[in-house]
């Protein structure tokens, strides 16, 4: 068990360069299965979903070698279709293999997914959309079987939600199709941009990416590719809320001042001080913290994603007057407030869906335990902004989805340390 030590208070300086994106890099490994020829990846953020996924890539009879902290060559054909259970039980994006799998090998048998428990998240969706596409389903004891209809054609899918992953799997598929496929209420992210760029890298023609209406025509076989993973929008904007509820004055290095609009918006209505330069370059400095005029509330892209939430609860526990919160998405993202109000936080739970956050409040130091990756960090983010010590424990959550954060914060001059306990 991995444990962050902090003690709070103390203002953060500097300059910090971001990462990878994690939801990009999971569905290019992915990506990979598509062909046999060489693959680079570089900016590939070494945290440990990434490591999982390359694992289990290998599991399935890729070579992966590592060039570098952030870049990987990836070569070679598969020589199996079964995930391992116990790999692909600790992420959810382990059913990014179900479409790759399918259009390579016709077949793919995967246990449930893993990852991080803030809901219900079927996989009805994906199901769905690739069964437009001529897949079977068969449900087994511990997961599902698929296979590919036997001459795979393109088709018109409709997704019910604007599934991320869905999208992706349905994309993945397509691309060794070469026939049209429309994917209709496609998630627009900029992470399904960055994998649709890789697709037309490998000899796929897509187009619509970053619209809800995509429309791919493949192609077989599918070549390899260079790619550099786009810069983390999630983690630019968690930076930026920790540097605000510390009153600090940082400059944050490969924040896409496009992929932040929505962001950007409630920061200004927060109070918040930042201005970008160019497109790539955003100064944080202190404000005048206060609630927004409306609500905080997640929505599809370009709205606010969900993955943020968790940090701007934090922001708002340090903003003058009310501010409503709601993520009608997940049914279980606001589990971990109770953590704090246990810091002093002034929280009421309206109903699993929404909390009104009244500040700004002082924060005291607690010993807390991290209960996912998103709640973990906007509890480090609140320790950070607490007065005296506390413990986050199961660090290695936040791990997952945040590169070497406690060397970075502390470059930055916060005081943490991380703590390996012994097994």
């Amino acid at each position: 068990m991995q444990t962050f030590l902090i003690e709070g208070g103390h203002p953060l300086q500097g300059e910090v360069t971001i990462s990878g994106n994690k939801n990009a890099a999971l569905p290019i490994i992915a990506a990979t299965v598509l062909t046999d020829e060489p693959c680079t990846l570089n900016n590939l953020p070494a945290i440990r979903d990434v490591e999982v996924m390359l694992q289990l890539l290998q599991s399935l009879g890729k070579t992966v070698e590592r060039k570098g902290r952030n870049e990987v060559r990836i070569s070679g054909d598969i020589d199996k279709t079964t995930l391992d259970e116990q790999l692909a039980g600790q992420l959810r994006a382990s059913i990014l293999f179900l479409g790759p799998l399918l259009a390579r090998a016709g077949e793919a048998t995967l246990p449930p997914p893993g990852g991080c428990v803030i809901g219900r998240r079927g996989l009805e969706t994906h199901f769905e959309a690739l069964q437009s596409l001529g897949a079977l389903f068969e449900p087994l004891e511990s997961g599902f079987r698929a296979e590919a209809a036997e001459r795979r054609r393109g088709g018109t899918i409709f997704l019910v939600e604007p599934s991320v992953t869905a999208t992706e799997n349905a994309l993945l598929l397509a691309a060794a199709i070469p026939e049209k496929t429309v994917i209709e209420n496609a998630a627009c992210e900029p992470h399904v941009v960055d994998l649709a760029r890789v697709l037309t890298k490998m000899g796929a023609s897509v187009t619509g990416a970053g619209t809800n209406r995509i429309e791919i025509r493949g192609a077989s076989p599918l070549c390899g590719f260079s790619h550099e993973i786009v810069a983390d929008h999630i983690e630019a904007a968690t930076f930026a809320i920790a540097a605000a509820c510390l009153h600090s004055e940082i400059t944050i290095h490969r924040a896409e001042a496009v992929h932040l609009r929505m962001p950007a918006y409630y920061w200004r209505q927060m109070g918040m001080a930042f201005r970008f330069e160019g497109e790539r370059v955003l100064h944080i400095q202190p404000g005048r913290l206060h609630a927004p005029e409306r609500k905080v509330q997640v929505a599809p892209w370009p709205g606010l994603p969900t993955d943020l939430l968790s940090p701007m609860i934090v922001l708002a526990t340090q903003c003058r007057g009310t501010t409503l919160c709601h993520d009608w998405m997940f049914e279980s993202r606001m589990y971990f407030v109770d953590k704090l109000i246990s810091m002093g936080a002034n929280i009421t739970v309206c109903d699993p869906h929404r909390v009104l956050v009244s500040g700004p409040t002082l924060l005291r130091g607690q010993t807390l335990s991290s209960p996912d990756i998103r709640a973990g960090i906007a509890l480090l983010i609140a320790a950070l902004a607490a007065r005296g010590r506390s413990e986050i424990r199961h660090a290695e959550l936040i791990d997952r989805g945040y590169e070497r954060i406690d060397e970075r914060l502390r470059r930055l001059g916060a005081q943490i340390e991380r703590k390996t306990a012994r097994p």
